[in-house]
């Protein structure tokens, strides 16, 4: 279950239950919901397994958001290029549309840049759905086991491409001050 940490100016605040952080994350225009895991899915589950899995949900979301593919993003440890794939987004960036991230298996921290309002940490897990809505100045980074496993949806997939702000303040805010 998902984590949200605010970044306050005193002191970081944690919050933990699920409704208050979908109504902290509504306040600053991130979508947030919880959607039941399919327990009958394995970890070698194929990727038409998965899309067919969840495809009631991925519909209901693609028709309210004009979401027109959607695929399976499968990281582990021993990824080629992991690095060099992080490296992209541990930057902070914005993108031209949406990113929708629907969790399977695994951890990741999306740190959002709220135009008002404190930068807060969201560790999502299985179960979790986020949508960081286009031009949202964010980063992301896995947990320490390295490992991921999320459907995306895109309105067009060339539209997902990272826009870097070109600062650093990513780099004030690492990982490790995170509980995951």
């Amino acid at each position: 279950m998902a984590t949200l940490q605010v970044y306050n100016e005193t002191a970081p605040t944690r919050i933990t239950e699920q409704d208050a952080i979908k109504d902290y994350l509504a306040q600053i225009n991130i979508g947030f919901e919880r959607w039941e895991t399919d327990e009958s899915l394995g970890s070698d589950a194929s990727s038409e397994d998965v899309l067919a899995a969840y495809s009631a949900e991925i519909t209901a979301l693609s028709e309210q958001n004009n979401y027109q593919t959607a695929d399976v993003i499968d990281i582990y440890p021993t990824t080629p290029n992991l690095d060099a794939m992080l490296a992209k987004f541990d930057k902070e960036h914005w993108h031209d549309e949406d990113e929708v991230r629907f969790i399977i298996e695994g951890l990741g921290i999306f740190h959002i840049h709220p135009e008002k309002g404190p930068v807060v940490a969201i560790t999502v897990t299985a179960g979790d759905l986020i949508v960081v809505p286009k031009d949202t100045k964010h980063w992301f980074h896995l947990g320490e086991n390295r490992r991921i496993r999320a459907i995306r949806l895109f309105q067009n997939t060339s539209g997902w491409a990272p826009r870097y702000t070109e600062t650093d303040t990513a780099v004030a805010y690492p990982i490790h001050q995170l509980a995951v």
